[in-house]
């Protein structure tokens, strides 16, 4: 097929490896940091594997990439009271999805765009806090 598949293929598998580690990790806020930067060691890593240089830095970068972006949607269901356990098989179970999805020609490529863009508009539409019942109370 050629370089641009195997780039592809590199960026799709290092959203997976973030998504993955985002939802192993993320329950503390030094998890997080350490679900990113696994996540951009382990997303080179499988560029190594996969092919060369360009995957190197293409599945380095979009590990970096799908880690914080998985940990913007990871964090913001645990704050809202998602377990620990069943987010992260949850999670799991779309890292493998994504995984095998970026296997199919140029999907890679929309999913290392598509998981940051989610998780930007995750981040600019979500409230700071959510008030409940709270509001119905009655003084």
């Amino acid at each position: 097929m050629g370089d641009w598949y195997s780039i592809g293929v590199a960026l799709g598998v290092g959203v997976a490896l973030g998504a993955l580690f985002a939802g192993m990790l993320s329950a503390t806020p030094l998890g997080r940091l350490a679900a990113v930067v696994l996540a951009g060691v382990a997303g080179g890593l499988a560029g190594v594997l996969i092919d060369d240089t360009a995957e190197l830095v293409a599945g380095a970068l979009a590990g970096l990439a799908g880690g914080a972006a998985a940990v913007v949607v990871v964090a913001g269901a645990l704050r809202r009271g998602g377990t620990r356990a069943g987010l992260a098989l949850i999670v799991a179970g779309a890292a493998i999805v994504l995984a095998a999805l970026a296997f199919i020609p140029v999907v890679g490529y929309l999913e290392a765009v598509a998981l940051p863009a989610l998780a930007a508009r995750l981040r600019r539409t979500q409230a700071d806090r959510y008030a409940g019942l709270r509001s119905l109370a009655r003084d």
